[in-house]
Formats: C-alpha cells, sequence, structure tokens
C-alpha cells in the first residue's frame, strides 16, 4: 500500500486511510493473540489428558491445591469471557 502524501491530499481521505490501516492492525493483532490463546489451551489440555503429570500413587494435598489454583484462574477467565460471576449484569 503506498501512502499518500500529506500535503497534497484531503484531510478525509489521509483520515481514512489512517484508519484502515488501524482496522488491519487491530484485525491482525486479534489474530495473533487468538493463535496464542488456542496454542496456550492447547497445551493446557494435553496436560489435563495426562493427568497433569501427577501419578495416582504419588497425588497429595499440593496436587490438589495446584489444581484448585489452575481452576481458579480459569474461573476468572470464563467468567469474563461470558459474563458470568463477578462479570454478571
Amino acid at each position: 500500500m503506498t501512502r499518500l502524501n500529506p500535503l497534497t491530499t484531503p484531510r478525509h481521505q489521509l483520515r481514512a486511510e489512517k484508519a484502515q490501516r488501524n482496522k488491519e492492525a487491530s484485525l491482525n493483532a486479534f489474530i495473533s493473540k487468538k493463535a496464542e490463546i488456542d496454542e496456550m489451551l492447547t497445551r493446557l489440555q494435553t496436560l489435563s489428558v495426562e493427568h497433569f503429570n501427577a501419578h495416582p500413587d504419588e497425588i497429595n494435598w499440593g496436587h490438589v491445591g495446584s489444581l484448585e489454583h489452575y481452576a481458579s484462574l480459569l474461573k476468572r477467565i470464563t467468567d469474563s469471557a461470558f459474563g458470568e460471576g463477578e462479570y454478571a449484569e
């Protein structure tokens, strides 16, 4: 995309070009952040399938505490995303 000359281009056209660049940049940032979240979710799902790398014979209250912590963080995220809990209207 070639940039418009600010000395010879009407202001409304310059604003429209800037708005278009901003829209494209925000879309690219959104897609990038979504991919980052998808990767984290995939890793968490894999870890869950593997029982968070805990062997049944080695489970103790520390493991339970770790899972409780993970669950509380995920609850904050899901409450925010779905407008539930403290984010409910």
